[in-house]
């Protein structure tokens, strides 16, 4: 079984719009156009059987609607994660709504929601979500749209995770984007419940970093993902395919891993 962890699609009314945008900042060429009917298609090609789907609260009022999009297109091929913005005045509601929804878990993006990981003043937040038991996806190390200032730079993860230890904490690609020796030196090892997905390392991260990164980390804490559109599975399989490490180390990436910290009735 094959479960990437790291999956975008968006709503038909501003897929097409949204796609453009992104692959203009980002210069890359994207591999569906956005839309759960393609992704899907490309799932088929892929040999993916489910993709977690993450969407990402760009603003306060984005909340209700986007969550309760992704809330419709759970179950099936996908498994859906909502989202919050620390900024939003309702933001305990909306954990509480998302809970109702059956939505998994939530997806945060330091960069596009405009503070550090570590801000004081989004452990509120943190808090909150950890009460709630679900586990929280964020985006870790360089993105485009901040080249200039990292969010989620390895340093910074970790002050966070001490200060949350009980969260259930996923790191994107590999830990820290464009970041992965610090990430191997600082966070690889690290006590509690924290993964690391392997999202958008298909062509930024060398097989011989990525493997040192799983040995000291422990396989059973590394989810397989892609960060689909914007990377392929079909290649980061074949990549995590290659390494040295053991076939039931592998299995636990492409699914295990997933269905335990999800909960096998996914």
């Amino acid at each position: 079984m094959l479960i990437d962890f790291h999956v975008h699609c968006f709503n038909p009314k501003i897929a097409a719009r949204a796609i453009a945008a992104l692959q203009e900042r980002a210069d890359i060429p994207p591999l569906t156009n956005g839309l759960i009917e393609d992704t899907v298609k490309r799932f088929d090609e892929w040999g993916v059987d489910r993709g977690v789907l993450l969407p990402i609260a760009t603003k306060p009022t984005q909340q209700r609607v986007l969550n309760d999009w992704c809330a419709e297109q759970d179950g099936g091929r996908f498994i859906s994660f909502g989202s919050v913005h620390p900024d939003a005045e309702d933001l305990c509601e909306e954990l509480d709504r998302i809970v109702a929804l059956g939505l998994h878990g939530i997806k945060l993006h330091p960069d596009y929601q405009g503070y550090m990981i570590d801000d004081e003043r989004v452990d509120f937040m943190y808090d909150e979500i950890e009460k709630r038991g679900l586990p929280v996806v964020f985006h870790a190390g360089f993105d485009v749209v901040s080249p200039a200032l990292v969010h989620c730079p390895p340093e910074r993860s970790l002050k966070m995770l001490k200060k949350h230890p009980r969260m259930k904490v996923i790191l994107a690609h590999m830990g820290g984007n464009d970041s992965h020796q610090q990430v191997l030196d600082l966070l690889a090892g690290i006590d509690g419940e924290v993964y690391f997905d392997t999202a958008f390392t298909g062509r930024y991260l060398t097989d011989e970093l990525m493997e040192k990164i799983i040995r000291k980390h422990g396989a059973d804490r590394i989810l397989f993902a892609s960060d689909c559109p914007w990377d392929s599975p079909a290649v980061i399989r074949e990549k995590i395919l290659r390494l040295g490490i053991s076939d039931d180390d592998k299995e636990k990436i492409f699914s295990a891993n997933a269905l335990r910290l999800l909960g096998q009735g996914i």
